[in-house]
């Protein structure tokens, strides 16, 4: 490819009132609307002061920035550019929209994260979001905490985690079956230094009461997955009374290593692990990892009641830095083991699996960080959970788009779907009354922004008597 030497820039050369270059959010923030998020936060939040007023229409202000790929106040100018009046009303200043955040208390704080609950359900009414495996396979909630890297000096509840960084201690709730892209439950941000399981169990309870409201999820099988943080008796309890099963990597405590040693030698499997060849003789995996399970009940040190029966499932990879001693080979293999306890009906090879695809919430933590949670903006903390609360919000939208688009492209990053399907530059034309976007020629994903803008703007279907 290359740049025509004719090519060259003049200023104010066109009437840039007809032109926009977000297209795609025109049809996308029709299915905020129809979901109703504008009511939902109207109804349900109460900022005060004249920084609360219109708060419907600024939560909807503030959702579509980031669609658009906004990661901080400043980028809601985005919103206010060429043709965008012809197409949106009330388009704020960021500096109102960074002064309503900051009129954000605690309490305000929750009452989005239920505004972000109602919208998802109502969301995953008009699109298939979730869809049930034709086999009743699991449904899996994951839930994993991520550090959110901050530089300001005033940030509050900024501190040094876990992982080393200065920054404010984000954890997520998500829902995903086996071929579906995850869609995120619940969100709550804590300081940098909280430990990972601080608030799990209610975020939990609130990530398991949302998914059964989801369309076809009231009596779906759910399985539970997180790492050893998570392995505490709170979250577990809390996940087994919500009606789910769990898969939870444990502890290599005294206990869990007295249930490893117990394990026979002839109950371990080869598994396809990293690296692993496929024997067409014997049918099976040739691989330097196997599983095995034993039953287990788990937090024995507490009452009786409180005991949990269960499996303990034991993954085993050699220790390949300790095979040669001073040049010598070593008398027998030492092995690194993995467990994690699970209540699951899975077999012991399939139940590895599943838990090793827990790390798929990796990529929602990474995605956000790589699009509206780019930056924390304010200083002040309840107007930093508000906004990771409207990154979830303008998350799940986009993944609602992107799968009435059907492009294929629901397990894309959020940068992929804004490429293809929301930052689409249009010219305006008006006519009648009427607003014709022209946009450009022998555009590659035509047909699937087609399909989304007519499911937007398609009549409600009539409510059945």
């Amino acid at each position: 490819m290359q740049v025509s030497h004719t090519t060259r820039a003049v200023a104010h050369v066109f009437d840039d009132f007809n032109l926009v270059s977000s297209a795609g959010l025109v049809p996308a923030m029709k299915l905020a609307e129809k979901a109703g998020l504008r009511r939902l936060a109207d109804k349900w939040l109460s900022v005060p002061t004249d920084k609360g007023a219109n708060a419907g229409l600024k939560i909807v202000s503030l959702v579509a920035g980031m669609v658009a790929g906004a990661d901080s106040i400043d980028d809601m100018a985005v919103l206010r550019h060429g043709g965008m009046r012809k197409l949106f009303a009330h388009l704020y200043a960021p500096s109102t929209l960074g002064s309503f955040l900051r009129a954000f208390t605690f309490g305000h704080v929750r009452q989005l994260d239920a505004i972000a609950s109602r919208f998802l359900i109502r969301l995953a009414a008009l699109s298939p979001l979730i869809l049930l495996e034709p086999d009743g396979d699991y449904v899996f909630l994951d839930v994993d905490d991520t550090i959110i890297e901050v530089h300001g000096h005033q940030k509050q509840g900024a501190s040094f985690g876990y992982s080393g960084v200065r920054g404010l201690n984000a954890i997520l709730a998500t829902v995903k079956t086996v071929t579906g892209a995850p869609i995120i439950l619940a969100q709550r941000l804590r300081r940098g230094a909280a430990s990972s399981p601080h608030g799990a169990t209610r975020l939990i309870r609130d990530a398991l009461a949302t998914l059964r409201r989801l369309p076809g999820m009231g009596t779906a099988r759910v399985l539970f997955r997180a790492d050893s943080a998570f392995y505490t008796f709170a979250a577990i309890h809390a996940v087994l009374a919500g009606g789910a099963a769990v898969s939870v990597t444990a502890r290599l405590d005294s206990a869990v290593r007295k249930a490893i040693a117990a394990i026979p030698a002839t109950g371990w499997t080869p598994i396809k692990y990293t690296h692993a060849i496929y024997d067409e003789g014997t049918r099976t995996w040739i691989s330097d990892a196997e599983v095995a399970e034993i039953t287990y009940t788990a937090f024995t040190s507490r009452k009786k009641a409180d005991h949990i029966p269960g499996r303990l499932v034991v993954r085993r990879i050699p220790e390949l830095n300790k095979q040669k001693l001073a040049g010598q080979s070593t008398l027998f293999t030492l092995h690194r083991f993995h467990a994690f306890f699970t209540t699951s009906t899975l077999d012991t090879v399939t139940a590895d699996t599943t838990h090793r695809a827990h790390a798929a919430i990796e990529l929602v933590n990474s995605d956000l960080k790589s699009s509206a949670l780019a930056h924390l903006p304010s200083g002040v903390f309840a107007a930093n959970a508000a906004w990771l609360v409207l990154a979830v919000i303008a998350f799940n939208l986009t993944r609602a788009a992107t799968v009435t688009a059907g492009t294929g492209l629901a397990r894309a990053t959020t940068a992929t779907i804004r490429r293809k399907l929301i930052n689409i530059p249009a010219r305006i034309a008006s006519s009648a009354r009427q607003i014709t976007l022209h946009l450009p020629e022998n555009w590659p994903w035509e047909t699937g922004w087609t399909h989304l803008f007519d499911h937007a703007f398609a009549p409600p279907s009539p409510t059945p008597t």
